[in-house]
């Protein structure tokens, strides 16, 4: 398994639009991959979930990603993070 957290620099937080681009981008990977914050952990692959956890800006979740090609899914999934988040 690997795991990275990321601090929400988006000013809006993950709202509807990069929730949405989060989901298709998460779902390119065959293995699981969950959001966490505050204790509340959801699949990544569930757009109401992602938004559910409520994540404003300044705030830190965690990613972890585990199964098949799990080392490019979290560093993809890190770059991701850093330009749409």
């Amino acid at each position: 398994m690997k795991t990275f957290n990321y601090t929400i620099t988006d000013p809006e937080g993950i709202h509807a639009r990069p929730a949405g681009l989060l989901v298709k981008e998460v779902a390119k990977f065959a293995g699981k991959v969950t959001i966490e914050k505050a204790g509340r952990e959801v699949d990544a692959k569930r757009i109401m979930g992602v938004m559910s956890l409520g994540a404003k800006n300044g705030e830190t979740v965690t990613i972890k990603v585990e199964g098949e090609g799990e080392e490019q899914a979290a560093q993809d999934l890190e770059a991701f993070f850093k330009e749409n988040l």
